[in-house]
């Protein structure tokens, strides 16, 4: 059972945008370290971005720099992945992930994780 929830997915033509929530029901995260996470048909799981706490710094995969933003919404209790200027290479299946002391690109080093959410960019 996931302990996260993304929503928000769907497909979108390039060039749009996007907006992902990830929440987490019953459960504060406002000082996890909170990562984003995509995967394509026949790849690996890659690191998108992810939000650290505190000071919510933030770090972005090359292939999205300067399209994509991590924020944090503590009274939502939720973090957003905002996807601009999306490509169809940008078509994966993402997951939101948190943990309290990883914050780094591996997958296996985020504790809780939620079931994904189908983004699909058409050309």
């Amino acid at each position: 059972q996931s302990q996260l929830v993304e929503s928000g997915g769907g497909l979108v033509e390039a060039g749009g945008s996007l907006s992902v929530p990830c929440a987490a029901p019953g459960r504060a995260f406002s000082r996890d370290h909170m990562g984003w996470f995509r995967q394509a048909p026949g790849k690996d799981r890659e690191l998108v971005g992810r939000i650290k706490w505190p000071g919510d710094s933030t770090y972005y995969a090359d292939s999205v720099k300067g399209r994509f933003t991590i924020a944090r919404d503590n009274a939502k209790n939720a973090v957003y992945l905002q996807m601009n200027a999306l490509k169809p290479e940008d078509t994966a299946v993402y997951y939101c992930a948190a943990d309290l002391s990883y914050a780094g690109s591996l997958s296996s080093g985020y504790r809780l994780w939620g079931q994904g959410t189908q983004v699909t960019v058409s050309s």
